[in-house]
């Protein structure tokens, strides 16, 4: 089992930055893929990002691209999200999740373990 602790979300007015960190323990070995989704309200559960963990390589959807970068520390445990040039339609929920198998990265479906969410609120 791995656990997610999400932290760093919060109000902030457009155009500022927020960065949200995930913290993995457990068996975390078997961990091939870390990543963001999000979910606004009434909305389903959308990719942001992703980073596999060997040797390294990140996704990040086109919505985001230019303002989210997504990271990891030398550790290997905490996955981060700096997000910049923040606007209203950032504002949802966001989730950190893992995976151990393969399939694609861009459905919440190809995700085994999921964090509790950390709001993240965009003010015009």
């Amino acid at each position: 089992q791995v656990q997610l602790v999400e932290s760093g979300g919060g109000l902030v007015q457009a155009g500022g930055s927020l960065r949200l960190s995930c913290a993995a323990s457990g068996s975390t070995f078997g961990t091939t893929i870390k990543g963001w989704f999000r979910q606004a309200p009434g909305q389903g559960r959308e990719f942001v990002a992703a980073i596999r963990w060997r040797p390294g390589d990140t996704y990040v959807v086109d919505s985001v691209k230019g303002r989210f970068t997504i990271s990891r520390d030398n550790t290997k445990t905490t996955v981060y999200l700096q997000m910049n040039n923040l606007n209203p339609e950032d504002t949802a929920v966001y989730y950190c999740t893992a995976r151990s198998g393969s399939g694609t990265i861009f459905s919440f479906r190809g995700y085994d373990w999921w964090g509790q969410g950390t709001q993240v609120t965009v003010s015009s």
